[in-house]
């Protein structure tokens, strides 16, 4: 299925050790190659697309200027890092990126010990390039450090946190800015304008070497006096070029923009700082989707653009018209219909306005949406602020960004009962982006948190009634949680109905067993019921609409009329829907037989939906695998 030309320098590149033989004025030629085979690799087996174009000049630059894996590339999220992976030993396992037990979409030190860093949230390469400097420099080991971040990683407060903490504890790292103006979506806040405009000083910097040599050869630069120098020559640029850095605020010394694009000028300036003291920042600007001319133009659409035609650019979509719709559109889609009847209503999303379907709010309503970057932590603050002075935020949120902004879910908005919405998409197994980006942990960590109400909705019209539900007042912190992809119904555009907070429904009776499901995945437990029934097994199935509240009076209800019990969710067993009804049985006397059907208490990697679930137990053979074992 693949054929490849024009990469006969690639193909003398198994490791980066190869790269470094070649002479300096091939390395055009191999970044040509490296983008062209990029190309034509995700024009047939699809994944993040443009990011990677974008950064094949400095990754080739990286590689050749670094001992690697020696020295370590700390890559922040892992979108940008294909060409690192190809140069590190895996130029054929590309072929089946993001494939069942093929290699990741994002580095992973369990894949390769090129890989430094889990990377596949935003914002943590400053903090992990970090702590690994401090320890070699403990270990009086000679490594050096470099973390590579994106514009639109740096609204993260993480980053910041990392960079509060380089500016004084001693090391040596080295900063990457990828500065390309656009992270999926456009990025925004003022240290997206700040990027664009900020300049150095030629002039300075001259200014600023001579004076340390200076210094240093008239003995008069301990140890101890580094910060000051560093803070006047600091102040020094400030003064010769009228604008003062952020970088330099925060004692990193900048240097930059520079052409990102430009291979060997990259590696001229990285020997040129490499082996300096202290942290300091390079800051290159490039531009994603570079050589590709249509993933150019229109980056976010090219993030992940599947399946495409490289000669053409036209994009190979399979979607019948008149197939359901995704979760994330009818979400969007009633949203807008909830806001036109209720002013009160605001949008909210951590840099992820098309992945959610925000857009649609923010074309409808462009006052009343925001995209706060990448900064889930704040968006949920962000979010009970609005709500404290009596505004309904909806907050859309990926489930398993939404990790990262627990203590404000609990400290902000649960202790307050503050009424806002958390949306969480992406809920459960995601398929091919993988084990940073399943979400199958939220039912777990929700459930614990005293007040909130958790739910997942077992179509898109149950998804719509919930929105409506948790948008009228008193109800508090609601979350409602629904996967990717699309749903089952082509008519979910009904009117309203408001669902009782707690209450479960019962899909079906039976004698035999009770299956309890919740969320969309109780569409595959139907199925499994209705095959089993064919070969006696009777088994109800109960959609538990709400985790939390439970409904008590029906489980009291399975409790009395049933031995046996399947519990199924798309999330984790441990501490979820089937912890919750084990606790409950047990707590009011009940004994039934309970078998918990869920993700398994691992970490799993990536493949494509139905092959995770069919690995995990809970696709349709696996239900009814379980229905019989249950009933023998």
């Amino acid at each position: 299925m693949f054929e490849y030309s024009n990469i006969n320098l690639l193909k003398q590149i198994d490791y980066p050790a190869d790269l470094r033989r070649l002479p300096i004025e091939q390395l055009d030629e191999v970044c040509k190659e490296l983008r062209q085979y990029i190309i034509e690799v995700l024009a047939e087996n699809p994944g993040h697309f443009a990011s990677s174009l974008g950064t094949v000049e400095l990754t080739v630059a990286l590689h050749y200027a670094f001992n690697t894996p020696y020295d370590r590339i700390v890559w922040d999220v892992g979108h940008q890092a294909y060409g690192h992976k190809i140069l590190t030993g895996r130029r054929e396992q590309f072929k089946t990126l993001r494939k069942l037990d093929g290699i990741s979409g994002f580095p992973n030190p369990a894949e390769s010990e090129y890989d430094a860093f889990i990377a596949g949230h935003a914002s943590n390469s400053i903090s992990a390039a970090l702590g690994m400097s401090v320890a070699a420099n403990l270990k009086k080991e000679n490594r050096k450090y470099i973390a590579v971040i994106g514009d639109g990683s740096m609204t993260g407060g993480l980053a910041f946190e990392g960079l509060n903490n380089v500016s004084f504890d001693p090391n040596n790292l080295l900063i990457i800015l990828n500065d390309n103006n656009m992270s999926i979506d456009k990025p925004v806040g003022g240290m997206s304008e700040y990027l664009v405009n900020i300049t150095t000083s030629k002039t300075y910097n001259t200014i600023r070497f001579n004076l340390y040599k200076t210094l240093k050869r008239a003995g008069i630069v301990p140890e101890d006096m580094k910060g000051a120098i560093l803070r006047f020559n600091n102040s020094l640029k400030a003064l010769l070029t009228k604008q003062h850095n952020i970088f330099e605020g925060f004692n990193i010394r900048y240097f930059g923009p520079v052409d990102g694009h430009d291979v060997r000028g990259l590696i001229r300036i990285i020997n040129d700082i490499k082996n300096m003291t202290g942290p300091k920042l390079l800051h290159i600007q490039t531009v994603k989707g570079k050589g590709f001319e249509p993933a150019e133009k229109e980056a976010t659409i090219w993030h992940s653009p599947g399946r495409f035609n490289k000669e053409t650019g036209e994009r190979i979509v399979a979607k019948d018209k008149n197939s359901p719709q995704l979760y994330q559109d009818i979400f969007g889609h009633t949203l807008v219909e909830l806001a036109k009847a209720n002013p009160r209503i605001v949008g909210i999303t951590p840099a992820m306005p098309t992945g959610c379907s925000m857009t649609f709010m923010m074309n409808e309503f462009p006052e009343r949406a925001f995209d706060v970057g990448i900064a889930e932590g704040h968006a949920v603050t962000f979010a009970a602020g609005l709500a404290k002075e009596g505004l309904m935020p909806f907050c859309n949120i990926y489930s398993s960004f939404m990790q990262r902004a627990y203590d404000q879910l609990i400290h902000d908005a649960a202790i307050q009962n503050l009424d806002m919405v958390l949306c969480l998409d992406r809920a459960g197994l995601v398929g091919e982006d993988g084990v940073t980006h399943h979400g199958n942990l939220d039912l777990a960590y929700l459930r614990c948190i005293p007040g909130i109400t958790v739910a997942s909705p077992y179509n898109e019209i149950a998804l719509r009634n919930l929105m409506f539900t948790a948008s009228q007042p008193g109800n508090g912190v609601f979350v409602i949680r629904y996967p990717r992809g699309q749903g089952e119904l082509s008519d979910w555009e009904q009117p309203f109905e408001p669902l009782p907070i707690g209450k479960w429904r019962k899909l079906k009776d039976g004698k035999d067993v009770a299956v309890i499901s919740i969320g969309p995945i109780g569409n595959l437990a139907a199925k499994a019921i209705e095959r089993a029934q064919t070969e006696g097994i009777d088994a109800a199935h109960y959609d538990a609409v709400f985790l939390k509240p439970a409904d008590e009076e029906m489980l009291h209800e399975i409790g009395r009329n049933f031995k046996r019990i399947i519990t199924l969710e798309n999330g984790t067993v441990v501490g979820g829907l089937g912890t919750a009804v084990m606790e409950f049985m047990s707590e009011n006397g009940y004994n039934p037989r309970i078998k918990r059907l869920g993700v398994p208490d691992r970490f799993i990697a990536h493949g494509t939906v139905p092959e995770l679930y069919a690995i995990c137990g809970i696709d349709e053979e696996g239900i009814y695998k379980a229905l019989n074992e249950i009933k023998a």
